[in-house]
């Protein structure tokens, strides 16, 4: 009977070591499972050849191939571009792509968003392609130095250590004071010293929860097999109690709690025709569209992306449209334009597309069409593409408009000041970039 009591505290220590180990062990198999299946690969020039290799092998030095959908696999200097455009939101949380350029020189000191002549680490191409020449890698990167800081700090203990500690606390004073206390009365009564140790001793095993740390750790497992039912990875079990005591949680809204995407969920027309429209905002774009594990794919900005896609849904396919009307040219945004042209080429006709802000592409409209006919713009319409687009506006929503014009002269260098004339004023697309606390939606809606 003197040794059962040390056989239960022994074996409900080693069951609670048992428990947490497993439960981590579970989390830390999944989380390799995922760095495995998420592992990129990227293209590098090395000796004369173009090479596929994980991208944990690039070393400094390396000349990398950036394409339309890759990762970024280190820090690495331009050496050449062409409208390559970084969504750098995982680094900076700036989330409209940035546009970077080879032959910019930069000052001494510059902040990393202004960084145009760089890449960096975990950032993804959306439109474009270039090369660059590795210059940092591994934990020595922008997101490395990031990760070492959250490494090297200390993480505060979880409410439910810091109670348990306080318990901890408050019973070994009471303990303490309780043997204090009762020995002096057992010295009092001239009861034997070492008899009184005893006792006292045995009061304060008997006052400690031997088996409090084992019900902490059930019930923390139980928490995290119920997060991993719903696809939630939990690696330390402190974690779920901390996530359940938790009242507010302020987070940045883009690719945090949401997928930094977006939808077309809604378009105006003149006259209720959305073929051209959507053909027409699918060709002004620089979004491509790739076969990935037999389905297609659309890769490029958020914006350009939910166009495509929606396209896709009423069966146009960018890459027949490219085929039909061949891009020959482009005018890319410009932050002061507030809009974007292409150029396309059809049986000796050119096709100029224009789609960016409806007010700024209004004002170089002096046609719209409605039924198939172009007709000279006249001031209600105009007054009626301004409501509508206050109203959605209004609501929330991202609005783009879109224009066109057909010429039969051929020019050497396309000039906005030439070709964004006398557009034919299309429609209206309606793109909803909704938060999510109104929609409720895992996705930017446009």
């Amino acid at each position: 009977n003197d040794y059962i009591d040390s056989i239960i505290i022994i074996a409900i220590v080693i069951l609670n070591a048992i428990m947490g180990l497993i439960q981590e062990e579970k989390a830390e198999k999944s989380l390799e499972a995922l760095k495995s299946m998420s592992a990129p690969l990227t293209k590098v020039r090395r000796e004369g050849k173009t090479v596929c290799i994980p991208a944990k092998e690039v070393v400094p030095g390396d000349i990398v191939l950036l394409e339309t959908g890759n990762y970024v696999p280190a820090d690495a200097r331009l050496i050449s571009s062409s409208h390559l455009k970084v969504e750098e939101a995982s680094l900076t949380g700036e989330t409209i792509p940035i546009l970077k350029e080879a032959n910019v020189v930069l000052e001494e000191k510059v902040e990393l968003g202004d960084m145009v002549n760089m890449v960096f680490s975990s950032t993804m191409i959306v439109s474009g392609h270039g090369e660059a020449i590795v210059t940092e890698t591994g934990m020595h990167t922008k997101v490395g130095k990031i990760a070492t800081m959250l490494v090297e700090n200390e993480a505060p203990q979880t409410p439910i250590q810091k109670k348990l500690a306080q318990v901890g606390k408050t019973l070994g004073i009471g303990c303490l004071f309780i043997c204090f206390f009762i020995f002096g009365i057992g010295l009092m009564k001239k009861i034997e010293p070492m008899e009184m140790f005893m006792t006292s001793v045995g009061l304060a095993v008997a006052a400690i929860p031997e088996g409090l740390p084992a019900i902490v750790t059930i019930v923390l497992s139980i928490g995290v097999t119920k997060m991993a039912r719903k696809n939630s990875i939990i690696r330390k079990l402190p974690a779920v109690e901390t996530l359940g005591s938790s009242n507010v949680i302020c987070s940045d809204k883009t690719g945090t709690l949401t997928q930094n995407k977006m939808k077309v969920v809604e378009e105006f027309t003149l006259d209720g025709e959305k073929k051209q429209l959507l053909e027409f905002s699918c060709l002004c774009t620089d979004a491509q569209i790739e076969i990935q594990q037999g389905k297609k794919v659309v890769l490029g900005e958020p914006t350009e992306v939910a166009l495509v896609n929606r396209a896709l849904q009423e069966n146009i396919d960018k890459r027949e449209l490219n085929k039909d009307k061949r891009r020959i040219g482009d005018i890319p945004f410009d932050s002061n334009r507030k809009r974007m042209t292409t150029i396309h080429e059809k049986e000796n006709q050119y096709f100029f597309i224009t789609k960016g802000a409806p007010d700024i592409v209004l004002q170089k409209c002096t046609y719209y069409q409605k039924k198939g006919k172009v007709i000279p713009m006249d001031e209600n319409t105009k007054r009626r593409i301004l409501e509508e687009n206050e109203n959605m506006a209004q609501k929330a929503l991202r609005v783009l408009g879109v224009a066109y014009k057909i010429s039969n002269q051929k020019q050497e260098k396309w000039q906005a000041s030439k070709v964004e004339e006398n557009l034919i004023f299309v429609r209206f697309g309606r793109d909803d970039r909704s938060s999510t606390r109104r929609r409720k939606t895992s996705s930017r809606n446009l």
